[in-house]
């Protein structure tokens, strides 16, 4: 349904420009005027991907994309990215990217994107 897609994709766009705030499923419901249930049923059917699965890649993809590019600590920039700490960071990182942050920083860290 088109409603539904257009509500899914303006949320995404809302939930990338807050995505240093630490986005709880019910707030992002509440801010979407959905319950919480019906948003994450109608999330999963538009994308193929859970609500929480969606924030967690688009915070990995952004903290990659910032390792890439600047001298700030891993630690640093997953906390910017609101993971609790460089732990469960490089676990979401290395279930995304196949390998851990610093390594992948090794690989593709370009200075003059700094």
């Amino acid at each position: 349904m088109v409603i539904h897609k257009d509500t899914v994709n303006e949320l995404m766009v809302w939930i990338d420009r807050n995505i240093h705030l630490p986005l709880v499923i019910s707030a992002v419901a509440t801010k979407a005027g959905y319950s919480k249930w019906h948003l994450q049923r109608l999330f999963k059917r538009e994308t193929q991907q859970t609500l929480g699965e969606y924030i967690r890649k688009r915070r990995v993809i952004l903290a990659a994309s910032e390792l890439a590019s600047s001298h700030g600590s891993i630690l640093d920039i997953a906390l910017k990215y609101g993971f609790d700490s460089q732990q469960s960071f490089t676990r979401s990182f290395t279930k995304y990217f196949q390998e851990p942050p610093a390594r992948w920083r090794r690989e593709h860290y370009s200075p003059e994107l700094y």
